[in-house]
């Protein structure tokens, strides 16, 4: 299965807009790479399509999904309980740390199944609850 995807670099630590191709254990390798290091962001689509587009940010094993399915319109995965509703997280989003609360917090290693079920099933509204933004 293959997939186009954008990543923090390991090494530099900064966001590489290169898109690359490749096969689902390419982008696992990488995603592991990151995980090793406790932080990063990809950003995920199936080749030849713009949208949709997910992307995973996370920091140690807190994670926020957002969903593009449009280029004016993106949505946020709801939280798994992960955090509490109150709380406040930052993630990498790019090159940037951007704040969200705990109600969109997922756990990374669910955060990651999510991402590897959108791309075996190509139906990300089926990954859990959106909130449109």
């Amino acid at each position: 299965m293959d997939v186009s995807w954008t990543a923090t670099d390991p090494e530099s630590r900064q966001f590489s807009p290169t898109e690359r191709s490749s096969d689902f254990a390419d982008l696992a390798d990488h995603f592991t790479a990151l995980r090793s290091h406790g932080q990063g962001y990809l950003e995920v689509r199936l080749p030849g399509d713009e949208f949709p587009l997910l992307t995973l940010g996370f920091l140690d094993d807190q994670a926020v999904i957002h969903l593009f399915d449009a280029a004016e319109k993106s949505s946020l995965l709801v939280g798994d309980g992960t955090a509490t509703a109150d709380a406040v997280l930052e993630v990498p989003i790019m090159d940037d740390l951007a704040v969200f609360s705990g109600d969109c917090v997922v756990d990374v290693d669910r955060a990651w199944a999510l991402i590897r079920n959108f791309i075996q099933t190509r139906a990300p509204g089926e990954l859990g609850e959106w909130r449109e933004l």
